[in-house]
Order: C-alpha cells, then structure tokens, then sequence
C-alpha cells in the first residue's frame, strides 16, 4: 500500500528391417570394390545401436592370375540348364512372397478383433477396446483409447488426449487443450473444468441437464435497489419477480441457490414493468422453474432481496492520503498466506467465500492446501485463528500476460463466524456504476513503497478516485491495455496508489445506502503511486456472472 512515494535430447530410433539378401558380386565389382575404400551393398540397411560381430566373407586377391574377361556361354536348350533356371525362378518366387507377406502383414502383428492398433492418420473408427492413434480419430468404442489430434466423441472410460476433444462420457479423462465439457469429480483444485451437459438441455428452465449446472447458472441476479430478476426458457430475458408470493422460505431457498446459506432480507419495491414474473408453488426446483411470465406485478411491487448483510463498518474514522487502519474498519479484508507468509489479500463475501486475484495462484501456488485465510486482523503480529482452504477457481479466461479476467473464488473448509471485526462486502448490482472522480478506498498489508522487501506489519488504507476508462487507456497512460473488465483508480498526480502484496484485495466505493460496495480487485500497476500510472483492479460486475455461477456450483 504506497501513501507516499511518486515513484538430452531423445535416444535415436532403430529400425529392425530384414536385410536382403544382397545378389552376388560380377568379376568387375570385385576387381574394382576398393574404388570408394569399402564394398558397398546394393540395398541400404539400418544398424543395430550395439551390433554384433559379424563375419563378412570377401575375394581376396593376391597372386592369382587374372585370367581375361570372357564372354559366358549361354544355357541353351539342355534339360540341366533349364532345371537351374526353373530353381532360381521358384527360389526368387517364394523369396517374393515373403516379403509381400512381411510388407502386409508385418505392421499388424500386434493386431486382433480386440485389440487392433491403428496408426493412420484417418484411422475413423475402432473396435472395442482399441486404441487409435491417429490424427483424425472420430470415434471410438467402449473403453477405447484415442490419441489424435481430433478426437470428438469418447464412449465410457474412454481416454482422450486429443488437443480438440469436445464431449466425454461418464468418468471420461480429459487432457486436451479445448476439452469443452468434463464430469464435476474431475475438476482439480486449483482450475476451472467446464461442465457436461446433455443434448437436450435448455438454459434456465429449472430443470439441471449438465453436471454442474452450467445450464442453470447465469439465470439469477440483482438489479437497481437488490431488485430480483430472474431469466427463464419461457422468455429469455432477465425479469423482475414480483413481491406477491414470496415469502421468507422462498428467500431463503434463491440464496441457498446462489451458494449463500440463507436470505437476509426481502421487501417490496416499486416497479412499473409491463412484464414479470410471478413466482408459483414452492418446491424443490430452481427459481428459474418456479415462476412464470405475466402483465406486471400485483400492486406493482417486486421484490428486492438480500442475502446477507453486508458492507457495515465498525469504525469510519481515517486519514486520507493513506495510514493504518482501526479494528473493525474494513472487515471484509482478509489476508491471505502462502507457506506461512503474508501474499495476498482478499475479501470476504458470504461465510463460505473470499474473492481474490487470479495471479495470486499461479504454478504451484494453486494447491489450496498450502493457504490459510485470516480474517478480522489489522496486525500481522496478532492474527486471529485462520481457516482453511478447501477449492481455489481460478477464472478459465485469465490471461498472465494481458492481466484480463484476474479472479478467482477461495472456498473455505469452514463457515466464517461473522463479528464486529469479520463482515461481507457487499456485492455491486449487475447495472451498478462507479462514475469518474468517485472517491473509493483500497486496502492491504502489502509493501507501502515500491520495491519494499517486506509487507507491511499493518493493514493499511488509502483513498483514491475512479479514473476516467478512455484516459487510463490513453498513450499518456496504459496504451490500450485497459480491458473491458478493468478498472482504473489513483491519483493521476501520483502518491496514492496500491503495491505488492496488495494484490487481490478490495476496492469498495460506498453506496448511497451507506453501504460499501465491492467495485474491483486490486490486480496490476506500473510502479506504485507514480504520476499517470493509477491503479488497475478487476472490474466486479464484469466478473459478477463467472462469480454467482461459481458460489452456485460449489454452495455448502
């Protein structure tokens, strides 16, 4: 937190191949073999890596005469002769055939109605329990295992390790680069595996088709005022949900959907909408499947719902232009170590979930058992009992060189006991600005220079303003690298500004409720505090949608 400062390769392949057997040499070939200092053979052959001797017969010629080269005779008619003839032709037959033999069936030696081995490169379809290994393996049959490049379908048990592998059956093994869709036992800590839905599924119907429900995730969210709306198969379009009919048991249950473990609170509020949803008898299905699209709301009330409550501070009194924080001050902050060291921070927004930085948990820090999570601390030397890690999700489409899509969602092992000291941030609204100039607070243990060898013992606080988008985009600034789901805030004239060690912790703008707001994710920065270089943190209502379906996914 920066107040001040301005500133071997492989063994070789041996190929085993029968060596021909090489025609006899003419009188010319043996007088004149030393012309290139050896005796070529007149078919190229491999040689074993660690050959045997081998006794090679060879015309010597030392004091023999030699005689002038004579025409041969030709054979003629005689019976003998044509006995030779007829013995060479059989010889040179049968010699032939073998080697048509070697050349067709050599390569499928290996080969069977179970356990054929295809290596073409079209190799389309296969038997059961073969293994293909093609690059263009389409299909393959119960427990079979395809190995190219393209592989599509897999039946049960199948192992795919093609690059392009799009769909995979029940325990199915995924390791290619674009695998679209994967079983939810499968997913590691530490990634984000997609889901494996059905061919029938239908998007927000209610009704669960795919493993994780990614069919029925992005269905849910809040608008203007903690407005529910709700989207479903019948219309398609994000809808309020009238206030009529919805009483705590329903609250209860949408929240417990959203991977909250209860509602907070539900009133009515005002909504002219000519379209809503009413919502009809509760049951066990997704709110999604539980309303219905009608001509407005009874008395025209929709209802606002909360699910936790969120955002209260214990103590406001600060010192703008950065300082240590009170106890109680930003309670949402938590700090997060790494093998017993202070990384990164955090923020706490349901009992079971902390939202941080994607860049946090890169390599091997993606192992959620090396990380405990402190909440309800200001001190580095007086933590409180931390709480274990049980999933780290990373977001899919974060990119380490670009910094785009910086999230990631910490699951803890055990609910977070709220206090005076440990409390949510509140979530924005899916249509909730942070306009220019807006005065915003950021927080963290991290180094208050930049270049510091240590974080800071402290947790500190500092206020800084929402940059303008074009102008942090600007050559003067960030030459474009601003994406849609980044935010900028700092002082354009320097000094105020996030550091190391901040990263993944809270940028939070008070709402007109009095209430504070999670508006970004401490993320990058050139340098800390310097002049034309605020601040960069990830936009939270970009990131809202993958953040609700991700707590949906993974609800205690």
């Amino acid at each position: 937190m920066a107040d001040n400062d301005t500133k071997d390769p492989p063994p070789p392949y041996y190929s085993v191949a029968a060596d021909p057997q090489t025609p006899p040499m003419t009188y010319e070939e043996v007088i004149h073999q030393d012309k290139y200092g050896f005796t070529q053979k007149p078919v190229p052959y491999y040689v074993p890596k660690d050959p045997a001797p081998v006794q090679v017969d060879a015309v010597i010629i030392t004091t023999q005469h030699v005689a002038p080269i004579k025409k041969q005779k030709t054979c003629g008619r005689s019976a003998k002769c044509w006995g030779g003839w007829v013995g060479a032709l059989l010889v040179l037959v049968l010699i032939g055939l073998a080697i048509w033999l070697g050349v067709r069936y050599g390569s499928k030696s290996n080969s069977g109605h179970y356990e054929n081995d295809c290596r073409g490169q079209d190799c389309k379809e296969q038997e059961h329990s073969s293994e293909c290994r093609g690059e263009d393996c389409k299909e393959q049959e119960h427990d079979s295992d395809c190995r190219g490049e393209d592989c599509k379908e897999q039946e049960h048990d199948s192992d795919c390790r093609g690059e392009d592998c799009e769909e995979q059956e029940h325990d199915s093994d995924c390791r290619g680069k674009d695998c679209k869709e994967q079983e939810h036992h499968k997913m590691q800590d530490g990634t984000s595996v997609p889901d494996t839905c059905s061919n029938s599924s239908k998007q927000c119907d209610g009704i669960q088709d795919c493993q994780q429900a990614a069919d029925e995730t992005n269905c849910v969210r809040f608008g203007e005022g903690g407005v529910l709306q709700v989207r479903t198969t019948q219309d398609g379009r994000f809808l309020p949900v009238c206030y009529q009919g919805l009483d705590q048991s329903y609250a209860d249950q949408i929240c417990e959907q959203l991977g909250f473990r209860r509602s907070y609170a539900s009133n009515p509020v005002d909504s002219k909408t000519s379209v809503a949803l009413t919502v009809g008898p509760r049951s066990a299905k997704l709110i999604q499947g539980l309303v219905n699209v009608s001509l407005g709301c009874q008395n025209e009330k929709a209802v606002s719902l909360e699910c936790t409550d969120c955002g209260k501070q214990q103590s406001d009194s600060r010192i703008i232009g950065g300082s240590a924080s009170q106890l109680g001050q930003w309670p949402w902050q938590v700090s997060l170590h790494y093998t017993g060291s202070h990384v990164c921070g955090g923020s706490l927004v349901s009992p079971d979930f902390v939202v941080s930085a994607a860049h946090c948990f890169e390599g091997s820090t993606g192992n959620s058992e090396n990380w405990l999570v402190y909440a309800g601390s200001i001190s580095q030397s007086a933590l409180q009992t931390p709480y274990l890690v049980k999933k780290i999700i990373v977001n899919e489409n974060y990119n380490s060189d670009s910094s785009d899509y910086d999230v990631a969602l910490l699951k803890l092992s055990s609910p977070v006991t709220f206090s005076s000291t440990v409390q949510p941030v509140c979530f924005p609204t899916f249509d909730q600005t942070f306009s220019e100039g807006s005065e915003c607070w950021t927080s963290g243990f991290g180094t208050t220079q930049e270049g510091a060898d240590h974080a800071s013992t402290s947790l500190m606080e500092v206020t800084v303003n929402i940059v303008n988008t074009l102008l942090c985009n600007s050559s003067q600034v960030y030459s474009g690298a601003i994406t849609k789901n980044m935010i900028c805030a700092g002082d354009m004239n320097g000094g105020r500004d996030s550091c190391q060690g901040d990263s993944g912790g809270p940028l939070v703008c008070k709402g007109h409720n009095n209430r504070w707001y999670l508006a970004g994710i401490t993320s990058w920065g050139a340098g800390c505090g310097e002049r034309q270089r605020p601040g960069v943190y990830s936009r939270v209502t970009s990131l809202l949608p993958w953040i609700y379906s991700k707590m949906q996914q993974e609800k205690p």
